[in-house]
Protein backbone atom coordinates (compact mmCIF):
# COMPACT_ATOMS: atom_id res chain seq x y z
CA UNK A 1 0.00 0.00 0.00
CA UNK A 2 2.81 2.41 0.85
CA UNK A 3 4.54 1.78 -2.49
CA UNK A 4 1.29 2.55 -4.34
CA UNK A 5 0.93 5.86 -2.48
CA UNK A 6 4.53 6.77 -3.30
CA UNK A 7 3.90 5.84 -6.95
CA UNK A 8 0.84 8.09 -7.17
CA UNK A 9 2.48 11.03 -5.42
CA UNK A 10 5.58 10.81 -7.58
CA UNK A 11 3.39 11.03 -10.69
CA UNK A 12 2.49 14.56 -9.60
CA UNK A 13 6.04 15.56 -8.79
CA UNK A 14 7.31 14.40 -12.18
CA UNK A 15 4.46 16.31 -13.84
CA UNK A 16 5.78 19.44 -12.12
CA UNK A 17 9.28 18.77 -13.43
CA UNK A 18 7.86 18.22 -16.93
CA UNK A 19 6.17 21.62 -16.83
CA UNK A 20 9.35 23.32 -15.56
CA UNK A 21 11.46 21.75 -18.33
CA UNK A 22 8.81 22.33 -21.01
CA UNK A 23 8.67 18.68 -22.05
CA UNK A 24 6.61 18.10 -25.24
CA UNK A 25 2.99 17.17 -24.52
CA UNK A 26 3.23 13.73 -26.09
CA UNK A 27 6.04 12.82 -23.68
CA UNK A 28 4.56 14.11 -20.41
CA UNK A 29 2.56 11.01 -19.46
CA UNK A 30 5.40 8.57 -20.29
CA UNK A 31 7.78 10.76 -18.26
CA UNK A 32 5.39 10.68 -15.33
CA UNK A 33 5.13 6.89 -15.44
CA UNK A 34 8.90 6.48 -15.83
CA UNK A 35 9.64 8.72 -12.85
CA UNK A 36 6.97 7.06 -10.73
CA UNK A 37 8.33 3.59 -11.57
CA UNK A 38 11.85 4.68 -10.65
CA UNK A 39 10.70 6.12 -7.34
CA UNK A 40 8.56 3.06 -6.59
CA UNK A 41 11.59 0.83 -7.23
CA UNK A 42 13.68 2.99 -4.90
CA UNK A 43 11.07 2.69 -2.16
CA UNK A 44 10.66 -1.05 -2.76
CA UNK A 45 14.40 -1.66 -2.41
CA UNK A 46 14.70 0.53 0.70
CA UNK A 47 11.44 -0.26 2.52
CA UNK A 48 10.57 -3.83 1.51
CA UNK A 49 13.99 -5.36 0.84
CA UNK A 50 15.68 -3.30 3.57
CA UNK A 51 18.73 -2.40 1.48
CA UNK A 52 20.59 0.91 1.55
CA UNK A 53 19.55 4.17 -0.10
CA UNK A 54 22.51 3.86 -2.46
CA UNK A 55 21.28 0.53 -3.83
CA UNK A 56 17.77 1.96 -3.98
CA UNK A 57 19.06 4.81 -6.15
CA UNK A 58 20.97 2.37 -8.32
CA UNK A 59 17.99 0.13 -9.01
CA UNK A 60 15.58 3.07 -9.36
CA UNK A 61 17.90 4.76 -11.85
CA UNK A 62 18.27 1.49 -13.78
CA UNK A 63 14.49 1.33 -14.14
CA UNK A 64 14.31 4.96 -15.24
CA UNK A 65 17.13 4.55 -17.76
CA UNK A 66 15.73 1.36 -19.32
CA UNK A 67 12.22 2.78 -19.61
CA UNK A 68 13.58 6.06 -21.00
CA UNK A 69 15.57 4.27 -23.69
CA UNK A 70 12.52 2.19 -24.57
CA UNK A 71 10.28 5.27 -24.79
CA UNK A 72 12.91 7.04 -26.89
CA UNK A 73 12.64 4.22 -29.43
CA UNK A 74 8.84 4.08 -29.29
CA UNK A 75 8.29 7.85 -29.60
CA UNK A 76 11.33 8.37 -31.87
CA UNK A 77 12.70 11.10 -29.64
CA UNK A 78 15.82 11.72 -27.57
CA UNK A 79 16.13 9.66 -24.41
CA UNK A 80 17.10 12.75 -22.42
CA UNK A 81 13.53 14.00 -22.73
CA UNK A 82 12.45 10.99 -20.68
CA UNK A 83 15.48 10.59 -18.41
CA UNK A 84 15.67 14.14 -17.08
CA UNK A 85 12.26 14.49 -15.44
CA UNK A 86 12.18 10.78 -14.61
CA UNK A 87 15.42 10.80 -12.65
CA UNK A 88 14.76 13.95 -10.61
CA UNK A 89 12.73 12.27 -7.84
CA UNK A 90 15.80 10.12 -7.13
CA UNK A 91 18.24 13.01 -6.82
CA UNK A 92 19.36 13.16 -3.18
CA UNK A 93 18.40 16.77 -2.49
CA UNK A 94 17.41 16.06 1.11
CA UNK A 95 20.79 14.41 1.68
CA UNK A 96 22.54 17.53 0.42
CA UNK A 97 20.41 19.70 2.69
CA UNK A 98 21.05 17.57 5.79
CA UNK A 99 24.77 17.44 5.00
CA UNK A 100 24.97 21.23 4.88
CA UNK A 101 22.85 21.56 8.02
CA UNK A 102 25.19 19.22 9.90
CA UNK A 103 28.21 21.14 8.61
CA UNK A 104 26.80 24.47 9.76
CA UNK A 105 25.94 22.97 13.16
CA UNK A 106 29.54 21.79 13.52
CA UNK A 107 28.64 18.08 13.63
CA UNK A 108 31.50 16.89 11.47
CA UNK A 109 30.88 13.18 12.00
CA UNK A 110 27.33 13.50 10.65
CA UNK A 111 28.58 15.74 7.87
CA UNK A 112 31.01 13.07 6.69
CA UNK A 113 28.46 10.28 7.00
CA UNK A 114 25.64 12.12 5.24
CA UNK A 115 27.94 13.65 2.64
CA UNK A 116 29.44 10.29 1.73
CA UNK A 117 26.03 8.67 1.40
CA UNK A 118 24.78 11.57 -0.75
CA UNK A 119 27.78 11.36 -3.07
CA UNK A 120 27.36 7.60 -3.41
CA UNK A 121 23.66 8.03 -4.22
CA UNK A 122 24.46 10.57 -6.93
CA UNK A 123 27.20 8.29 -8.26
CA UNK A 124 24.81 5.32 -8.34
CA UNK A 125 22.40 7.35 -10.46
CA UNK A 126 25.17 8.32 -12.88
CA UNK A 127 26.51 4.76 -13.13
CA UNK A 128 23.05 3.30 -13.79
CA UNK A 129 22.37 5.75 -16.62
CA UNK A 130 25.85 5.16 -18.07
CA UNK A 131 25.45 1.36 -18.04
CA UNK A 132 22.01 1.33 -19.65
CA UNK A 133 22.85 3.94 -22.28
CA UNK A 134 26.06 2.12 -23.20
CA UNK A 135 24.29 -1.24 -23.49
CA UNK A 136 21.59 0.25 -25.70
CA UNK A 137 24.17 1.90 -27.97
CA UNK A 138 26.20 -1.32 -28.24
CA UNK A 139 22.99 -3.15 -29.11
CA UNK A 140 22.30 -0.60 -31.83
CA UNK A 141 25.77 -1.18 -33.32
CA UNK A 142 25.28 -4.95 -33.23
CA UNK A 143 21.86 -4.65 -34.93
CA UNK A 144 23.34 -2.30 -37.53
CA UNK A 145 21.14 0.71 -36.77
CA UNK A 146 24.16 2.71 -35.58
CA UNK A 147 27.51 2.76 -37.34
CA UNK A 148 30.71 2.34 -35.29
CA UNK A 149 31.76 5.83 -36.40
CA UNK A 150 28.56 7.35 -34.93
CA UNK A 151 29.03 5.25 -31.79
CA UNK A 152 32.31 7.00 -30.97
CA UNK A 153 30.65 10.42 -30.89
Amino acid sequence: MTILIHFLLSLGSVFGFCSIFKIPRKAIFPCMVIGACGWAMFKYVVLILGLSNVLGCLFGALVVAVLSEACARIFKDASTIFVLPGILPLVPGAGMYYTMRALIAGDYASTMSLGTQTIFMAGAIAVAILIVTSLFRVGMVIRGTLSPREFRR
